[in-house]
């Protein structure tokens, strides 16, 4: 681990050499890395060279490596002209994070952090790089600690207030799929991360997530003016924030979420090819999740509106409208619980079409120690005769081993 912590400092070292000094480094029982001496950190005896002004710096890395096998249906769908897609086979890297917190403030609750991501660029019409992996921000913020009571807050490219909760709390396989809001044969209402603030209140019964935002999320420019309040509010009905614990604690959480984004998208007149009104996206979710070390169980279900100005537009609906629901379970097993069926289905309707889109979630995971996890899993999509994305459906073979330190 030692010698992982100094390659890292020392790559960021050579791209500061104009300033760089020779600093001690010093390291603690869990391989943090300081620049200052204290009770509990050892000095580490290679010298590196390094600057900063922040008293702790602290790194972490995980990726998620893959093999996926999509076996579509043969023939053609509903409509007796569209084929099913053909089948494919790939290793990936669905995630690759790299980041970084500077703990520089007298509190030592608050830090600035940094997220690189790996992504795969597949566009295939000359105006992306014919799937190179590009590095890109995921994460870019400031966080202030008690800037009122139980309440801090992040200022920057931040997360928005559902996501990280329900990874973190009742879906722990992101590694093989995203959440149901943001999931592509889901809601697919939003993304993770995006510019803006959001504040953050925890106590022992309930906490809450809320702030404003441009809207559009990390990887899109905003093309209005309007902005974007999201929300979360969870009841932990038994005193207990069971975030990152899931083997360890027994908690049961309810959750209220949802958006109100003002002028999500244009909406272009293909006549005069001018912008002729906006559309919103207003959504809510309920969700509830119960743990305890052998098992865990969670269900949500989210309502989005149809936001279209019928005066202007008829009787056309929002492409986002629609309403759904997903619920997952996990057993665990093994002396130490590093054994984990897992099982999830999601379901969406789409309020344009009313063909409801199906997923169907199912493995086996192996915690073989704290750094690596292993996935072996299947997913199966089996949306609605007429759907717009009938021709998905299929069965995909997943393995995946999650990588972390």
């Amino acid at each position: 681990m030692k010698k992982i912590l100094l390659s890292s400092l020392a790559v960021f070292a050579l791209a500061s050499a104009s300033l760089a000094s020779e600093l001690k480094l010093y390291t603690d029982e869990k391989g943090q890395v300081f620049t200052k001496p204290a009770k509990g950190r050892v000095e580490l005896k290679t010298a590196t060279p390094w600057y900063s002004h922040a008293d702790k710096l602290k790194f972490s890395v995980q990726t998620f490596l893959g093999y996926k096998y999509n076996d579509y249906k043969d023939g053609l769908t509903s409509d007796g002209t569209t084929p099913y897609k053909t089948d494919t086979s790939a290793f990936e890297i669905r995630r690759a994070y790299f980041q970084v917190k500077a703990y520089m403030m007298e509190d030592p609750k608050s830090y600035y952090r940094v997220t690189f991501d790996v992504h795969q660029d597949t566009k295939k019409d000359g105006s992306g790089t014919d799937g190179d992996m590009v590095l890109r921000a995921k994460y870019a913020y400031v966080y202030f600690n008690d800037v009122l009571p139980a309440t801090g807050v992040e200022i920057g490219l931040a997360h928005r207030p559902w996501h990280d909760y329900e990874e973190h709390n009742a879906w722990y396989f992101r590694n093989i799929s995203k959440v149901l809001v943001e999931q592509g044969n889901g809601a697919n209402l939003s993304n993770s991360a995006d510019f803006g603030f959001m504040f953050k209140t925890k106590t022992k019964y309930f906490d809450a997530d809320y702030g404003l935002y441009n809207g559009e999320g990390y990887h899109s420019t905003q093309v209005q003016k309007g902005m974007s309040f999201e929300w979360r509010m969870t009841g932990h009905l038994l005193g207990v924030n069971g975030k990152d614990k899931e083997k360890e604690v027994r908690y049961w959480d309810v959750s209220f979420f949802g958006q109100y984004n003002k002028d999500h998208k244009e909406i272009i007149d293909p006549t005069t090819n001018t912008v002729v009104t906006t559309d919103d996206l207003v959504f809510g979710g309920l969700h509830t999740v119960y743990n305890q070390p052998d098992f865990l169980v969670a269900a949500q279900y989210v309502y989005s509106l149809d936001t279209r100005d019928k005066t202007i537009l008829g009787s056309k609906i929002s492409a986002q409208a629609g309403r759904g629901y997903s619920v997952n379970a996990e057993y665990r097993m093994g002396n130490k619980e590093n054994y984990r069926l897992l099982a999830r289905y999601d379901s969406w309707t789409p309020k344009v079409e009313e063909k409801e889109q199906r997923t169907y979630i199912a493995g086996f995971a192996w915690d073989q120690n704290r750094n690596v996890e292993w996935v072996v899993n299947v997913d199966v999509t089996d949306n609605e005769k007429g759907s717009s994305r009938e021709n998905y459906n299929g069965i995909a073979y997943m393995l995946t081993a999650e990588v972390k330190f």
